[in-house]
């Protein structure tokens, strides 16, 4: 393990790729695993906390407390966490501790049949915590990846979760995912997949308190042969609390389903659905699934949805300004995929911009 230096034979792995980059002068501090080994751990300032999921069940008693709880929140059942073979990092900020440099996180596929993590990120009272996490793999890696991920979004406090997948065709990725949001708290949670994996299956969930704000936006590109299966779940559990889910779907052969549910329990709350995919190829599918569930009469709940080709139009008018079929209709994707994410520092914008034109190279 390095203790902030770069990972050995880091070029070897398409870091940029995944919009990570571990310098200090880019990051706030680093998580790297490759298989079932940390080799990168280390955090460059006082008030952001990194060490193993491991070395936190050991240093706090309250850890055990918490490991399972935003997943009962949402799913309203008793969740019983595996403490044999933990694997997997715990990220905490401060109270009050406020940085714009992201935590990069990446997960690295190389060797083993299956990669099984279970990770915690607790950004306490008043702090502000941005995280980059990409996934990857080797070219020549069989297997999956199995990662469960819990969020504790203490009061008046913020995390901007950005996560990019980039896996080869011969894996398998099944992330899960749970936020509790305190009353006054905001969680953005960014999603793009940029080389599908054969199976990608997961379904993020949120529960919100008084007052509480939750973004999901998602860029989802399908190629063929690609099963794509994502659902954001989002729970307006306290009075005032709000939120949005956002997805664009691009199949380019892949078969895609976008789900998305919105339930209004508390009075005052309000959220709203947009999904839309765009159909590159004669094979594949996309299937949209909004959902919205009352369970207040004071709740203000809306949706979205649609799915079609390129406009003929569109393609023709750009032709005409001197641009070939092919670069009319990469810059229709590109406006397609571009959706627009408030409040994010300057180095997450930078990475996704950057990510998003992998994307399209990946289309073209």
């Amino acid at each position: 393990m390095s203790k902030g230096n770069k990972v050995e034979n880091m070029d070897e792995f398409q870091f940029k790729e995944v919009g990570l980059d571990f310098s200090k002068k880019t990051s706030s501090g680093a998580f790297f695993q490759e298989d079932l080994t940390i080799k990168e751990l280390v955090s460059f300032l006082d008030g952001i906390e990194i060490i193993s999921i491991q070395e936190a069940i050991k240093r706090y008693d309250w850890v055990l407390e918490y490991l399972g709880k935003p997943f009962e929140a949402n799913l309203g059942m008793k969740i019983k966490v595996n403490l044999d073979d933990l694997t997997g990092y715990f990220i905490r900020s401060l109270p009050n501790t406020r940085v714009d440099l992201p935590v990069q996180i990446c997960f690295y596929l190389k060797n083993v049949r299956r990669q099984k993590t279970y990770n915690m990120v607790v950004v306490e009272e008043g702090s502000q915590l941005n995280i980059i996490s990409g996934c990857l793999s080797h070219r020549n890696a069989t297997g999956s990846h199995v990662g469960s991920t819990e969020y504790f979004i203490k009061r008046n406090a913020k995390l901007t979760f950005t996560m990019i997948h980039s896996w080869n065709q011969n894996v398998r990725a099944i992330p899960k995912s749970a936020a509790l949001v305190e009353d006054n708290a905001t969680f953005i949670s960014n999603y793009i997949v940029i080389n599908p994996a054969s199976h990608i299956k997961a379904n993020p969930m949120a529960c919100l308190n008084s007052n509480a704000r939750a973004t999901f936006n998602s860029i989802i590109v399908g190629l063929k042969g690609s099963y794509i299966d994502l659902g954001v779940k989002v729970l307006l559990n306290g009075a005032g609390s709000c939120a949005e889910i956002t997805s664009r779907a691009v199949s380019k052969g892949g078969n895609i389903i976008a789900r998305g549910c919105i339930i209004g329990k508390a009075e005052k709350t309000r959220g709203h659905l947009d999904c839309k995919g765009l159909m590159l190829s004669n094979h594949g599918q996309i299937h949209a699934i909004p959902e919205l569930e009352a369970r207040n009469p004071h709740v203000e709940l809306s949706h979205e949805a649609a799915i079609g080709k390129i406009a003929d139009e569109e393609i023709f008018y750009l032709m005409t300004r001197g641009l070939s079929r092919d670069e009319a209709t990469s810059i229709v994707v590109r406006g397609f995929m571009d959706v627009e994410i408030k409040g994010l520092p300057k180095v997450l914008r930078s990475a996704i911009k950057e990510t998003l034109r992998l994307v399209e190279k990946s289309l073209f």
